[in-house]
């Protein structure tokens, strides 16, 4: 290879090399600015990322050692019950008991065999397939207004369980 040919290939390296460099640290800086770019600016927000600060600030009131520290956070970002299960898993197994006396087949018929046995082993081994059937029996045939008049109710009922959980993480962690 000639000189030229040497200086133009260390060249065109260098300024890959500089190209990606300026690529991740713009992404890194990006990201340093604001821990939650894809949100948009607002109380919900600023809450969230206060509560942030205070609990990893040493030596501050809220301080919560990293090892002490749980959180959890859906695939999309959002903040959920999943402990002791999904929500929406709970309102399944509700509406099949529910719904259970309309339908006497299911005392018989796994996966709904195992929910109304509180089966859980059973109904693990339904597995996804199993899931979905519960799912398209509790949610399917009825109006969105409909569905969304039995969620609330259930709400409702499921009410102190939810709040029970939200006092023992409002004491732990002194949230507003």
């Amino acid at each position: 290879m000639n000189q030229r040919a040497k200086v133009c290939a260390a060249i065109t390296r260098r300024a890959l090399v500089a190209v990606f460099l300026a690529c991740f640290l713009g992404h890194a800086l990006a990201q340093t600015a604001d821990p939650l770019p894809s949100w948009n600016d607002g109380a919900v927000k600023k809450s969230i990322t206060d509560f942030v600060a205070r609990v990893t600030a040493p030596g501050g009131a809220d301080f919560v050692p990293a090892e002490q520290r749980i959180a959890t956070i859906d695939n999309d970002g959002t903040l959920w019950c999943e402990q002791p299960m999904y929500v929406q898993l709970a309102f399944a197994l509700d509406r099949v008991k529910a719904l259970s006396d309309q339908h006497p087949e299911w005392t018989d018929k796994q996966p709904f065999k195992a929910v109304l046995e509180n089966d859980m082993d059973a109904l693990a081994e339904a597995g996804q397939r199993g899931l979905v059937e519960l799912v398209m029996a509790t949610h399917a045939g009825m109006s969105t207004a409909d569905f969304e008049k039995i969620c609330v109710g259930w709400l409702k009922t499921a009410r102190p369980l939810v709040a029970s959980s939200a006092r023992r993480q409002q004491a732990r962690w002194r949230t507003p």
